[in-house]
């Protein structure tokens, strides 16, 4: 009865993607203190023939086959990969700032190029992907400070009612944190913000991580630890959902999924926003695990869908500013 219970209403591509977790688990990460072991991680991992299906995994986006023009601008430590989809008028200024996940150590170089043009067609906006330096010799606050820069970039030519920004998992982190450090030092803040599957507490309390039986927190803690040394981890900059929210915080929307187990996360994160008063949709998917379908099935075009539509709502307008 369970097992019928937990396919009932999935796709046949969630079911198989699923199947696919379940039968092929996460290898162990290396330790934290291993650099050179991380390393071998991190090439493997930035293959060419992966950089799809991390692109893919490590936003939420979904392919559409929209034709999109990408280009590099670089920043003070980093790269942004830009991309315009094709049919893009040309006075539409909209812009979304798309933090990838990952772990904070995988998703960078060929993967976010290539995640640049799944999201830039999926939102039919001109997108802004993060290519921020990760560990194992990019550990806190180095991708913060690069997400800081390519936002300060972005308001050199935007007006912020046309920018939003999103992130998914890390990326959701840096999200969340970029948005604390704008509070902090008085930035404009942008028009909408798109949080899916944040991991915003890394000190590890919440309930699903506490009672998650799949194994992948005790890999995510070396990941973690990696990317924060000895530092605090109740920082805001490390841990946003102990940051103070301010007034300027933008409406939000957040996603996360019955199998997800940064689902307490996202839960508590809400939580929080919505004490704060600030405008906030919490959407979860039946059966998704951590970052939903891979980008493959109709349920993670859904959330695309929803998320397009909440963006499309708080730019009203921007696109002419």
């Amino acid at each position: 009865m369970t097992e019928r219970h937990t396919e009932y209403g999935l796709s046949a591509e969630a079911q198989a993607w699923l199947a696919m977790l379940k039968a092929h688990p996460q290898p162990p990460a290396p330790a934290p203190d291993d650099l050179e072991a991380w390393r071998a991680v991190a090439a493997a991992t930035a293959a060419p023939e992966l950089a799809d299906a991390i692109g893919l995994a490590t936003t939420g986006a979904v392919a559409t086959g929209v034709p999109v023009e990408v280009h590099a601008v670089d920043l003070p430590n980093a790269v942004v990969h830009v991309g315009t989809p094709e049919g893009l008028a040309p006075d539409d200024r909209r812009v979304l700032l798309s933090v990838h996940g990952g772990a904070f150590t995988t998703g960078g170089g060929a993967a976010t190029r290539a995640a640049t043009g799944f999201v830039a067609g999926a939102y039919g906006v001109t997108v802004w992907s993060v290519d921020y330096r990760m560990p194992p010799d990019h550990p806190f606050p180095a991708g913060l400070d690069d997400c800081l820069d390519a936002y300060r970039a972005l308001l050199e030519h935007h007006d912020p009612a046309s920018i939003a920004v999103s992130g998914l998992s890390a990326g959701g982190n840096l999200t969340a944190a970029l948005l604390l450090r704008l509070q902090e030092e008085g930035l404009p803040m942008p028009c909408a913000a798109v949080l899916n599957s944040p991991c915003v507490d890394l000190t590890l309390s919440g309930d699903t991580l506490v009672i998650d039986a799949s194994g992948d927190v005790a890999g995510l803690m070396n990941n973690l630890k990696l990317y924060t040394g000895d530092h605090d981890l109740t920082d805001p900059r490390i841990s946003p959902l102990f940051g103070e929210i301010g007034d300027d915080w933008p409406p939000t929307i957040l996603f996360s999924g019955t199998r997800d187990f940064l689902l307490s996360d996202t839960v508590r994160m809400h939580r929080k926003l919505l004490a704060a008063d600030v405008p906030a949709e919490l959407h979860v998917f039946e059966a998704s695990p951590h970052g939903m379908f891979g980008g493959n099935a109709p349920e993670d075009r859904l959330l695309v869908a929803q998320a397009r539509r909440f963006l499309e709502r708080a730019w009203n307008g921007g696109a002419s500013k």
